[in-house]
């Protein structure tokens, strides 16, 4: 084959970084270069075998990797997100900043080959429901990387006193195998040490800073929390990214439960369905949408009336309240 250095080159950085579409656009740019060379029969083997592969591809290309073994078993949870960039309702400025993210770390080599580290540190605070664990979701599945969530629970209670070990296994398996790793409800781990009278919570938090400091930049380390006033002010200096995620407006909203109903939604008068929707998360959204979803479908209809959304949002705002 006669691709230039250059193609070879982004043939390999595109499939070392797993950004498939890349991967497939130069070798077009391959076959195309081919065929004006007049070899055409090399082009159109390029070209078959580059659809061929997109057509066999799954809708997701995540390795799949087993579940952690050993100690790593109870401080690790593997997943493999379906979940896409599309799905995720976030204001522009917020879905630019993990665009960028994702930019960064598909192009990761080229920046450390200049001396510049990827975003790999995030720090995602805001109300429950409001997409924060989403957002790992989708980066995992746009890098087509697995989702390891980091159990809180085992870290903080039944290793009470080996923490800063098993937080050592953690980030050496951050550096060992690429994918993006989540510590969910965070405030329990990076609770303010300056009020904190236990002597052994002040130095898992010391612990968790260095090795987040040292973190592989080859994967995403992500730490959520619904409680940022009680985070300590240290950390917001070691991530690199800090996303602050609020209540979706009435035009997020809508298209929260949009996305959900699909085809469904057609028959919702969307006018009459906004002014209802304020104060409801992502999370209630779409729990409302399902609602709404079910009775309809139960009910024989394709399609969702703007009262069965209305009583299904009515019953969501009671919830939160109760």
């Amino acid at each position: 084959m006669a691709a230039s250095g250059e193609h070879i080159t982004a043939l390999v950085r595109s499939h070392a970084s797993g950004d498939d579409p890349a991967f497939y656009s130069v070798a077009l740019q391959v076959a195309a270069r081919e065929a004006r060379l007049g070899h055409h029969r090399l082009a159109d083997d390029i070209k078959s075998t580059v659809e061929a592969s997109r057509q066999a591809a799954p809708a997701t290309n995540v390795t799949r990797l087993a579940q952690p073994r050993g100690d790593l078993a109870e401080l690790l949870v593997a997943s493999h997100p379906e979940v896409t960039l599309r799905d995720l309702v976030v204001p522009n400025a917020m879905a630019a900043q993990i665009k960028q993210v994702l930019l960064e770390q598909r192009q990761r080599r080229s920046l450390l080959e200049h001396g510049f580290a990827p975003s790999h540190r995030l720090l995602l605070e805001g109300p429950p429901g409001t997409g924060k664990t989403m957002t790992a979701s989708v980066l995992a599945h746009e890098l087509s990387l697995p989702l390891f969530t980091v159990r809180i629970d085992a870290l903080m209670s039944k290793y009470m006193g080996e923490t800063a070990s098993k937080l050592r296994l953690v980030f050496d398996q951050v550096a060992e195998r690429r994918g993006v790793y989540l510590f969910d409800e965070f405030d329990a781990l990076g609770g303010d040490r300056s009020g904190n009278d236990v002597g052994e919570a002040r130095r898992i938090l010391n612990a968790f800073l260095v090795f987040l400091e040292q973190a592989s930049p080859d994967s995403l380390v992500i730490a959520a929390t619904n409680h940022r006033a009680i985070l300590d002010r240290a950390l917001f200096r070691r991530f690199d990214v800090v996303l602050t995620y609020a209540l979706p407006d009435a035009r997020q909203a809508s298209a929260v439960i949009r996305a959900r109903l699909g085809s469904l939604a057609r028959g919702v008068v969307w006018a009459s369905v906004r002014t209802h929707l304020e104060g409801l998360s992502h999370a209630d959204l779409v729990k409302a949408a399902e609602g709404a979803a079910k009775t309809a479908l139960l009910r024989g209809d394709v399609a969702v009336t703007t009262d069965d959304l209305l009583a299904a949002i009515s019953t969501r705002k009671a919830a939160s309240i109760a």
